[in-house]
């Protein structure tokens, strides 16, 4: 057969896809005839950072299966296998960009090769770069799936295990199917800090005293608790008199893997798997240690959780009263800040209520829009009542109440010494909500600094406190409120349009208190009822001149401004009805045309460009002439008089006795 022939009878087999120990063997039956070899040798690079070696004879035996080199300097391996070889053609299998193993011919004739024999040997090292591949995207994959199901029997083997000690060796055995090992070690730091002590090893009893006593560490003693792993290929180059070395020595460890154990409060510990044997590890292997590493560490992390709850239990009980008592301080708590005081019947009050119960049984951000005390935090409990976190707390923070650097650390938290004043580390707004509600008020008030770690709580459910180091779960809800438009704050670069549209998913706009007319008598006499029960002599109920009074005014404080009126005219009728006199109303005054002789009067708003007389202005005389008008107007209806000056009952009679004025 001609060598385009022969070429051509390679690729067919190499197209095959069959693997190297199939593929070698029938390759140097092939050749035999073209080439006057007495051994083929194939070798892949592996990407553990070794070699994995072939040999066959002309006949097609397989002489060397899959042999192992660890050290990918050893190439020149082959030459100790194929033992009196006096002739050699070397070809590298790469595809132009990388290398991915070699191709030998050997001979113990000398001169066995001329350069026809190395040209097609060339040819045949190119066409078998596909194969190298293939057989190494096989073997990976072959590891990988080996590695997975090792993972899922190691999971199955810690099910219910009360303390991974007692089924250590079990874990080795399992784990030992996708990473070979002799000895498998967990370690962790002593209480001294310097000294090591072995928590759990194979072919060790756990209560062995030998192997519970804590290890002097020496020299290197803390590298071995750094947080990266490492592989030490051959023990016996680690520096005579490290802590490293005597200890991997001690356990008679030829060559070590040694991958960090985490668990909430940072790294404690260790994992080792050692062998006796040098280069049984490569930096390949890291990644599966390190997935076995997390898996044991989650078990610990069980352990310590059910070894903390059963000393809790005892600790319940005798907190029982405790708790109790606090339930009812959290009872009479929700009352006062309004959680069960969802009042109103209005259309526009109604509707509010249908989205909030529509969302609350959602996890989706709430954004609650509207002017100041319309009744942001009231619809947020409400949220939280209907919610499946009705069982969590419901936490608030008043952005705008507190400066950036303070609301960064009630909001996030702090540790020890993060700032000047730290002494200790505390938890913030986000960790006490766990499992509940975070009620954001004014956030367009929020710093943009403090706007971007917001972001990534929303995004990510991770926040770090001021002065950490490392993350923590946010497993909460967020409702935010603003009475400010953050579209213009937003143009204005005053607000995130991110963090916007992360908290506007569902958006509630909540109306004006003077647009519920309908609820503003049945608010008034619900706050009547909790005030009035907080005094000595609680009011009669409120008279029919100042219920008028409440439904004209305008309530631009909302909510709010109604309760805190009805709190002060509750404290002002001592016992009596509530009249007009008692509420603090304060009505927006009317432009008013000026007397003859006298100025218009100005607004603060608008201020008047008419000039004064030269005369001056009498502002006794002028203030006599609107009231004696208000009078007239209102036909001597004080109520409405006092309306249309924007003043109450009592401050009109003061100016009535002042002025001398009557209907005559």
């Amino acid at each position: 057969m001609d060598s385009s022939g022969l070429l051509a009878a390679v690729a067919r087999l190499v197209a095959q896809g069959p693997a190297l120990a199939e593929l070698v063997p029938r390759l140097a039956t092939l050749l035999r005839d073209a080439v006057p070899f007495e051994r083929l040798h194939v070798l892949r690079l592996d990407r553990a950072e070794s070699v994995i070696l072939y040999v066959a004879r002309p006949t097609g035996e397989l002489e060397v299966t899959g042999h192992r080199i660890a050290d990918t300097g050893a190439a020149a391996a082959p030459a100790a296998v194929a033992t009196g070889a006096r002739s050699r053609i070397i070809c590298t299998v790469g595809d132009g960009s990388s290398v991915h193993g070699a191709l030998w011919f050997t001979s113990e004739a000398p001169d066995a090769f001329t350069p026809a024999h190395e040209a097609l040997v060339d040819s045949v090292a190119d066409l078998l770069s596909l194969a190298l591949q293939h057989d190494a995207l096989r073997s990976t994959e072959a590891v990988r799936r080996e590695r997975i199901d090792t993972l899922d029997r190691l999971l199955h083997t810690m099910a219910g295990a009360l303390d991974i000690r007692h089924i250590f060796a079990e874990v080795s055995d399992v784990v030992r199917d996708g990473l070979p090992h002799d000895v498998l070690a967990l370690t962790s730091w002593a209480e001294d800090g310097r000294s090591l002590r072995v928590y759990a090893m194979t072919g060790a009893q756990v209560d062995d005293p030998g192997f519970w006593a804590p290890m002097p560490v020496i020299g290197d003693g803390r590298a071995l608790l750094h947080r990266d792993p490492y592989v030490v290929r051959d023990t016996n180059e680690i520096e005579a008199g490290t802590a490293r070395g005597s200890i991997f020595r001690r356990l008679g460890a030829g060559s070590a893997l040694r991958v960090p154990m985490a668990l909430d409060t940072g790294v404690f510990g260790s994992l080792f798997f050692l062998a006796r044997e040098p280069d049984r590890f490569s930096p390949g292997d890291i990644d599966f240690a390190r997935r076995v590493a997390d898996l044991l560490a989650l078990a610990l992390s069980h352990q310590r959780l059910a070894e903390a709850a059963r000393r809790d239990a005892a600790a319940r009980e005798t907190a029982a009263q405790l708790e109790a008592q606090v339930a009812t301080l959290t009872r009479e708590l929700e009352a006062r800040t309004g959680q069960r005081r969802v009042v109103g019947h209005s259309q526009q009050w109604k509707d509010v209520l249908a989205q909030a119960a529509r969302v609350a049984q959602t996890e989706t951000t709430v954004l609650l829009t509207g002017e100041s005390g319309t009744g942001k935090e009231v619809v947020a409990r409400f949220i939280h009542q209907g919610s499946r976190r009705k069982n969590g707390p419901f936490v608030a923070i008043n952005c705008a109440a507190l400066p950036d650097q303070l609301l960064e650390s009630e909001l996030f938290g702090h540790e020890r010494g993060a700032f000047t004043g730290a002494v200790a580390a505390k938890p913030g707004r986000i960790e006490q909500a766990n499992g509940g509600v975070l009620f954001l008020d004014e956030i367009g008030e929020m710093a943009p600094a403090v706007q971007a770690k917001l972001l990534r709580v929303l995004e990510e459910r991770e926040f770090m406190r001021l002065g950490g180091t490392r993350s923590s779960r946010a497993d909460i809800r967020v409702i935010a409120a603003t009475n400010r438009d953050l579209h213009a704050a937003m143009s204005r670069g005053g607000f995130r349009e991110d963090l916007y549209y992360r908290i506007s998913v569902f958006e509630i706009a909540l109306p004006a208190l003077r647009d519920r007319l309908d609820d503003i008598l049945e608010l008034a006499d619900a706050f009547l009822e909790e005030i009035g029960g907080t005094v000595g002599k609680p009011p009669a109920g409120i008279a029919r001149e100042a219920k008028d009074a409440l439904l004209t005014y305008p309530w631009p404080g909302n909510v709010r401004e109604l309760r805190n009126a009805i709190e002060r005219a509750v404290i002002l009728a001592d016992g009596g009805y509530i009249r007009t006199e008692h509420l603090p109303l304060t009505m927006p005054r009317e432009p008013a045309p000026a007397p003859p002789g006298a100025a218009a009067p100005a607004t603060a708003a608008e201020p008047s460009s008419a000039p004064l007389p030269p005369g001056g202005v009498n502002l006794d005389e002028l203030e006599r002439s609107l009231v004696a008008r208000a009078l007239l107007q209102a036909r001597y209806n004080k109520t409405r008089a006092a309306k249309l000056l924007g003043l109450t009952r009592a401050q009109l009679y003061t100016r009535i006795e002042r002025y001398g004025l009557t209907e005559s």
